[in-house]
């Protein structure tokens, strides 16, 4: 069997501008499923992968998708006599722009800028798919391994119907080595696998306390109002050092090194003097231990304001939790949290929060693992460090449940800088081309004498 690895490096340079221009043209697509209005431009961005894939030398393509959800493309490069099979995922659906007038320039067209690729979906997730792509198109269309190309529509509402489509295509997705492009590297040289993330619960807390509104001066002073109480409530999630004050709940630690808090800072866009909240590394504060965030209040505007005693208020609380926390156990912790701490013997209701995801440790041992670290390292020139996620990505779990026997990794090709949902997203271009050479080199480093 001819080396896999000969000449890969210059096929993957010569793959990378036909990759950057696709790229592009699914960033023009504003493939935003979890608005109504964008469903036929998901069915476009789904179509559009599929002919790539096709012209990639799939040999077999399809779009699929379970009862209301949205189109996934499932291709296939069938495996050479005893050589395993890599599920590559990544997802074609995007966050919202978050308003197209507070972008530098416009979301869904495509601009370079100081050497980073600027776009709603140019690094989460659609550089996944090129990544895929890239690398397919480097072995022309003739992997060393079997493939199966499966890019989902749904991931940025939550995958709602992931688990259905896993289940009525089970036997076309099984694979040996599941290889998830929907993560980011600590530092654009720095090649990251993610063995860690967060879970998410949430719920909404209403406070009552009269009947009606009624005049602040004539009542204000022996009648307090509901907003008012309501944030003292809120203000009991954390105490003086911005710890969550929740009791209970897990808290990791880790021997990753710390990251630098002016890069950290800067990353987040935090303001002058603002403090950053907790103890222990940035690490440990973003990875392993729980963040709650007040995400909304229903309370009257302020240009609508007048001098009447709020009756209602109420807030919705999100809460990431640690690995080794259970959801449910963590969700019903914040919903008792709140009711013990509701001042003036206000009246409140908590109501749990649809989504809930589990927080999930991936092993990051055996042959699959110790391949990617030696392709990695290789194609970023530095060694790959294993990373946790502070957001939830709940399909990872349900690929690990769904296919036990799989190795699943956890990689990606973004970076701190990249601002995935936020405005002015972006993708580095130096290191998407050393993501697409990492795992063409993986694919190699897979293969079976």
């Amino acid at each position: 069997m001819p080396d896999p690895r000969e000449n890969l490096a210059a096929a993957v340079t010569d793959a990378l501008p036909a990759a950057r221009a696709d790229l592009e043209r699914l960033v023009r697509i504003p493939s935003i499923w979890a608005d109504p209005a964008h469903a036929e431009d998901t069915r476009r961005s789904a179509e559009t992968v599929a002919e790539l894939a096709r012209a990639a030398g799939a040999a077999a393509v399809q779009i699929v998708a379970a009862e209301g959800g949205a189109p996934a493309v499932v291709a296939q490069w069938p495996a050479p006599e005893g050589q395993p099979t890599v599920l590559l995922y990544a997802h074609h659906d995007v966050q919202p722009t978050g308003g197209d007038e507070h972008w530098t320039s416009p979301p869904f067209e495509p601009t370079e800028r100081d050497g980073r690729l600027y776009g709603r979906g140019a690094a989460d997730d659609k550089a996944g798919v090129m990544t895929h792509l890239a690398v397919l198109r480097a072995y022309q269309g003739h992997p060393p391994v079997g493939v199966t190309l499966f890019i989902e529509g749904e991931e940025e509402s939550g995958s709602p119907t992931l688990p259905a489509l896993l289940r009525s295509h089970h036997e076309l997705l099984t694979a040996d080595v599941i290889v998830i492009a929907d993560a980011a590297n600590p530092a654009v040289d720095v090649p990251a696998l993610t063995t860690s993330l967060r879970g998410l619960v949430d719920v909404t807390v209403e406070v009552a306390m009269l009947e009606r509104p009624v005049h602040s001066g004539v009542y204000g002073g022996p009648v307090g109002d509901a907003l008012t109480a309501l944030c003292t409530t809120l203000g009991a999630l954390h105490d003086a050092k911005g710890e969550v004050a929740i009791p209970g709940l897990a808290r990791g630690h880790s021997d990753a090194p710390d990251m630098d808090e002016a890069t950290f800072r800067s990353d987040a866009g935090l303001l002058d003097g603002v403090e950053l909240l907790g103890t222990g590394t940035l690490p440990e504060r973003t990875w392993l231990k729980p963040a709650v965030a007040v995400l909304g209040i229903d309370a009257p505007r302020v240009a609508e304001a007048s001098n009447v005693l709020v009756p209602r208020a109420r807030a919705m609380v999100s809460m990431r939790i640690a690995p080794g926390e259970d959801a449910l156990a963590a969700q019903r912790a914040l919903a008792a949290h709140l009711e013990s701490h509701v001042p003036w013997g206000a009246q409140v209701t908590v109501t749990p929060g649809p989504g809930i995801a589990e927080p999930f440790t991936l092993d990051g041992t055996g042959a699959a693992y110790d391949a990617a670290r030696r392709a990695f390292s290789e194609a970023y020139g530095n060694a790959a460090v294993e990373t946790g996620i502070g957001g939830s990505i709940p399909f990872i779990a349900e690929f690990a449940r769904t296919f036990p026997g799989a190795a699943v990794l956890v990689t990606g090709v973004g970076d701190p800088a990249s601002r995935w949902h936020g405005i002015d997203e972006s993708l580095h271009l130096e290191m998407f081309g050393k993501g697409v050479l990492a795992e063409a080199l993986l694919l190699a480093e897979l293969t079976r004498p």
